[in-house]
């Protein structure tokens, strides 16, 4: 076996980044780099590259972008590079056979938790909502079903009681480039692993629409906390005051649950936040975003708007 592996790497966002530069930093012979096109963002609606083709030009790769992966000329592309390994990292679109064949040794993806569980788009959000102890990055060889592919590698980290979905995605994306070079340190070495997943234990992220991000008061604290945690940075959680609708950007839970009280009915103001019942316990509000403006403390919010202020409801 070759010293290097010649790798076909594909991934488009922030999570992809260390991996691809693992690869670099160890060097990796990277034939190609293939990520999602340009897309429109921000208020000008100007064409902006991925994260990895960002990193990827700055390295000096070469950089592919079709717009479908499945496309005959995209396939007959990617054939003729003839990699030993195809290392896949929230690249964004679902691989065909023709792709997933195109590698002398393995494809390879890297998921960000410990499968079979949050098989799916978004492990991460789901995991940290779900208020799991424990996440990991699952380095798996991928088929034509989504993230079923038997294991070779696992490696776990703990969810912090206070972390956001972001902090975790940041150390994830780490520990997935950590081990992606242990499992290609293992293929070289002809000693990869195939562990089969019990499919039967498998639990499902798939992609967080709009109406999820509401916050429901009528659950317990620790479900509106953690929900708060889970959608920062992005999508971010909401709820409604009147006709304002809020960004709810930190939250604790708290005990001190009022009967009297209905969910959503703010407890009381302080330079703490904003504290709200719920079916089961109170949650301190402690950052919000209002519309058109920055993120805030919740105290300061209050101070621009007297009529916020005990006993009124947010839904």
């Amino acid at each position: 076996m070759s010293q290097s592996l010649r790798i076909l790497f594909m991934g488009t966002s922030d999570f992809a980044v260390p991996a691809l530069k693992a690869l670099r930093q160890n060097n990796y012979e990277v034939l190609l780099v293939v990520t999602q096109p340009d897309r429109p963002a921000g208020r000008g609606l100007e064409l902006k590259a991925s994260p990895v083709k960002k990193v990827a030009l700055e390295l000096g790769l070469e950089v592919y972008q079709p717009e479908k992966i499945k496309a005959p000329e995209a396939v007959e592309r990617l054939k003729v590079l003839k990699p030993d390994v195809t290392i896949v990292a929230a690249y964004g679109q679902i691989l065909p056979s023709s792709v997933l064949q195109v590698s002398q040794l393995a494809c390879l993806n890297i998921h960000g938790s410990i499968l079979p569980k949050y098989r799916g788009a978004a492990p991460i959000h789901y995991a940290v909502m779900a208020g799991e102890k424990e996440t990991g990055v699952t380095i798996m060889y991928m088929n034509e079903k989504m993230d079923e592919g038997d294991i070779l590698l696992l490696r776990k980290t703990p969810i912090g009681a206070d972390e956001t979905t972001g902090q975790v995605h940041d150390r994830l994306a780490l520990l997935g480039a950590e081990g992606l070079l242990e499992a290609l340190e293992l293929l070289k070495q002809g000693k990869a692993p195939r562990q089969p997943q019990n499919h039967l234990s498998a639990t499902y992220s798939p992609s967080l629409k709009r109406e999820q991000c509401r916050v429901r008061w009528d659950g317990t604290a620790q479900q509106a906390a953690d929900k708060i945690r889970g959608l920062n940075p992005w999508p971010v959680a909401e709820t409604q005051w009147k006709e304002l609708n809020l960004k709810l950007l930190s939250a604790a839970a708290q005990g001190g649950e009022n009967d009297k009280k209905k969910p959503g009915e703010i407890m009381a103001v302080n330079k703490d936040g904003i504290l709200v019942n719920t079916g089961s316990g109170t949650v301190l509000i402690k950052e919000l975003q209002p519309p058109g403006k920055k993120r805030m403390k919740a105290y300061d919010f209050t101070l621009g708007h007297s009529d916020f202020k005990p006993g009124e409801i947010l839904s």
